[in-house]
């Protein structure tokens, strides 16, 4: 009987490739498994997301004063033609509509140790369960509230997820939130004397630049305030940040907690180029949710190696190319001749 592949298996193989990630590299490079094998084990195995978590779990430092970020990405799958999940959407790494798998991802940010994990993931199926990607970041939010019970002070979130129902959603489980608004969302810092106007168009005291002003937000309830903030990014970027902390009357420090969010673009970016996220071609949509969860443990255990090590993950999954170097020179597979 031919021995069976395990999640171990696959996920050693994506944690020490280096650049192919597919089947059929696997196959050809283990005594042990076919690519019919691998592939079986792929269309038969169930992973979830609760498995990044029971991974992870013994890992997260936890703080009272900790934050939850939420954040999507898409998976490219441009040149695909046939792959389950895939759907066109638009991607904020290419600012454009490509072919591609949405992830929405979580993690949990101890900034007083300058140290993250991602806690929880789900992959966007409307067609396949109904679900928006502001459902899925609810699930997340209440699952890391009431079943993991992480202690946490603030949700950090980007411009799409600045739903009113969100953000009354994230109120009601008493939680602080930071989100900057879209130039176009309607507000006003008139006490109801002036119509609502553009976020963008609002006049801004000198005071108000450092202390930030508490506007209403159109939609929300009627005596529903928020404190706002103008922060000047690096790039010529100016973004109107709100939060339901009240207590905050600091530009600065809003960009500071603002600036945390990016953690999770690091995630994204290490998992992309170290796990081979994006690089599954299989066509099943439950071989492609295997992949991708696998490739976030593998994700999970370079992070987990790189803390330990006091190294960077690119450092860590370099290193191995630097051992075969290594190895090469004293005993070289291919000698050169005399020249």
């Amino acid at each position: 009987m031919k021995e069976p592949v395990t999640r171990l298996d696959y996920c050693q193989y994506l944690l020490v490739s280096q650049i192919n990630y597919t089947l059929t590299n696997f196959a050809d490079h283990s005594e042990r498994f076919s690519h019919d094998q691998i592939n079986r084990y792929l269309a038969g195995e169930k992973i979830t997301p609760r498995l990044v978590w029971e991974n992870v779990a013994t890992q997260v430092v936890q703080s009272q004063f900790g934050y939850v970020v939420f954040d999507d990405t898409v998976l490219d799958k441009q040149y695909s033609f046939a792959i389950e999940l895939v759907r066109r959407q638009y991607s904020g790494n290419t600012h454009g509509v490509i072919k591609g798998i949405k992830v929405v991802r979580c993690i949990y940010i101890n900034h007083e140790l300058d140290q993250f994990w991602l806690i929880d993931y789900r992959i966007y199926d409307p067609d396949g369960d109904g679900k928006s990607k502001l459902d899925h970041v609810r699930e997340m939010l209440r699952h890391t509230v009431y079943h993991k019970q992480l202690p946490f002070q603030a949700v950090l979130m980007d411009t799409w997820y600045a739903t009113k129902d969100l953000m009354l959603c994230i109120e009601a489980l008493e939680k602080l939130y930071y989100c900057p608004l879209k130039n176009n969302r309607q507000v006003d810092d008139s006490e109801g004397q002036q119509p609502y106007c553009r976020v963008d168009t609002l006049e801004w005291s000198p005071t108000e630049l450092e202390q930030g002003k508490r506007i209403k937000i159109k939609g929300f309830p009627k005596d529903h305030k928020v404190q706002c903030f103008r922060v000047e990014g690096s790039t010529h970027r100016t973004d109107f940040v709100v939060t339901n902390d009240v207590a905050q009357d600091s530009t600065k420090a809003t960009q500071q907690v603002c600036g945390l969010r990016w953690k999770i673009e690091q995630l994204h970016r290490e998992a992309k180029q170290v796990t081979g996220l994006e690089a599954c071609q299989c066509r099943k949509a439950r071989i492609q949710r295997n992949h991708i969860g696998c490739a976030f443990l593998v994700w999970v255990r370079l992070h987990a190696l790189a803390q330990q090590a006091g190294q960077t993950i690119y450092q860590l999954k370099h290193g191995l190319l630097d051992d075969y170097l290594c190895q090469q020179l004293k005993n070289p597979s291919l000698k050169m001749a005399v020249a």
